[in-house]
């Protein structure tokens, strides 16, 4: 959707070198024009601070749920002065419904 809207974006999943994850958050960071981050929340879930976020979009949800906890306060950090909006993408009658109600 990103390419085909012609946005630029950041992504970050387990195919990143450290280099290209540093790469990408220092992009994130520094140019305006990037102001959308696609992270797995496998990926992005320990240490990685993306204070510049202001919008967490959940669109792969994790069976335990302290995995998307992690990958949400990434946005949630020391020198965060916004408020940070939480949304996870849930598709109806799929397996992320069923995992959701034990969550």
């Amino acid at each position: 959707y990103c390419s085909a809207k012609q946005y630029k974006y950041c992504r970050i999943d387990g195919n990143n070198t450290l280099e290209e994850r540093d790469k990408s958050v220092r992009t994130f960071y520094d140019d305006p024009d990037y102001s959308i981050f696609l992270l797995s929340t496998k990926a992005g879930g320990l240490g990685l601070n993306l204070v510049a976020a202001d919008r967490v979009i959940i669109y792969d949800i994790d069976w335990n749920p302290q995995n998307d906890l992690q990958a949400t306060d990434r946005a949630y950090r020391i020198g965060q002065t916004r408020d940070v909006l939480v949304y996870r993408l849930i598709t109806e009658y799929s397996i992320e419904e069923r995992m959701l109600e034990f969550q």
